[in-house]
């Protein structure tokens, strides 16, 4: 289903068999919890080394951009680059090529846009 609300759903299947016999699955049900707005969210741990989480929250279907940048303003890496589905995301970034110091991270996604800094210590 695409662009349900924020709402509990319930789902089920019905097969109709060849010979017209009718059978109902058990009932799944479904807690959608879509975010209202977009947010990008300070990675975990920081400081960090070598790794940490970054967590973002889309409100609709769209394409995100997620990057890392160095202070100079340098792109190091592309996390994120395609159409996403509204809700909760998380992504790893892993820096065991890169050096200790301040790092940014930047969302782009519709009209949104956020920048965080993140402090890498080896």
């Amino acid at each position: 289903d695409s662009n349900l609300k924020n709402n509990r759903y319930f789902y089920r299947l019905k097969q109709i068999d060849q010979n017209g016999s009718v059978f109902y699955s058990e009932s799944l049900n479904i807690d959608v919890n879509v975010p209202e707005e977009y947010t990008l969210e300070q990675n975990y741990p920081n400081p960090f080394n070598p790794s940490t989480k970054i967590s973002f929250h889309i409100a609709e279907l769209g394409f995100v951009s997620l990057k890392i940048f160095d202070v100079l303003g340098n792109e190091i890496k592309t996390l994120v680059n395609e159409q996403k589905s509204a809700g909760d995301h998380e992504v790893d970034f892993n820096s065991t090529d890169l050096t200790s110091g301040i790092y940014l991270y930047k969302i782009e996604t519709g009209n949104f846009v956020a920048i965080k800094k993140m402090l890498l210590l080896k």
